[in-house]
């Protein structure tokens, strides 16, 4: 039988993309192409998490959104600090567990972005 073998993309509506995309170069550091796209090569020891939320969960932040990227982080509290600094909204909360290290801040267009350090070797 065929079967999924893993996440191929995330694709997120913009009302101004090449805004959201210099926004995610800027604070995210993530090199997004002047079309607003970046392909990452994970490496073996990398992983990807696809999972199902309740449609009531509070966990994405305002209930119109319907998806939350997770970006891996290389240091969370580091990056937290940067983006404060720069006037992007971060939550105040953060979560430390066996699964690493957990924060979140919002884009200008009021996605949540969940941030995550992982544990070694994870």
């Amino acid at each position: 039988m065929a079967k999924v073998t893993g996440i191929g993309g995330v694709f997120l509506r913009a009302r101004n993309p090449e805004r959201m995309a210099e926004w995610y170069r800027r604070h995210l550091g993530v090199p997004m192409s002047e079309s607003g796209a970046i392909t990452f090569h994970w490496v073996e020891a990398e992983t990807t998490t696809f999972a199902l939320f309740a449609n009531d969960t509070e966990y994405f932040g305002e209930p119109g959104q319907r998806a939350m990227i997770n970006l891996r982080v290389d240091d969370l509290a580091e990056l937290l600090a940067q983006l404060r600094d720069r006037g992007v909204e971060v939550l105040p909360q953060t979560e430390d567990s066996e699964f690493g290290h957990f924060g979140w801040c919002v884009d200008p267009e009021g996605n949540r972005i969940e941030l995550w350090q992982p544990p070694p070797g994870m």
